[in-house]
């Protein structure tokens, strides 16, 4: 689940383009200590999802991207982030800290709905 999660994050922060090679399961394996098994699978999953197109003897390519026309948008709200990911540190906050307090504001945001608006 976390390679495939990994490719789509890649593909809608436009990482990963259409056409792009994605790489073998054998580098992968080599790469992170990972089942072949397990890497083949996501791999299947990335293509019935018409994210990626397996041709034999050649590799697995992307065949679309998920950033959209968000993609001109993320720089901006990257640099955002940036900057209140330095103030969280000057506070003092630990990576874990940090990552808790991200998810805890996204999942309060997520269940006001309407983009967080009451």
């Amino acid at each position: 689940m976390q390679l495939i999660q990994q490719v789509r994050h890649a593909l809608r922060l436009g990482v990963l383009q259409e056409g792009d090679k994605l790489p073998t399961v054998k580098e992968v394996v080599a790469r992170v200590a990972i089942n072949p098994n397990t890497v083949s699978k996501a791999y299947r999953e990335l293509e019935y999802e018409g994210l990626v197109s397996a041709r034999p003897g050649v590799g697995t390519f992307v065949t679309r991207t998920l950033g959209g026309e968000s993609l001109d948008r993320h720089e901006p709200l990257r640099l955002e982030l940036q900057r209140w990911l330095g103030a969280a540190r000057e506070a003092g906050l630990d990576d874990e800290s940090i990552e808790a307090l991200m998810v805890s504001a996204f999942r309060s945001f997520s269940a006001a709905g309407a983009g967080g608006r009451t």
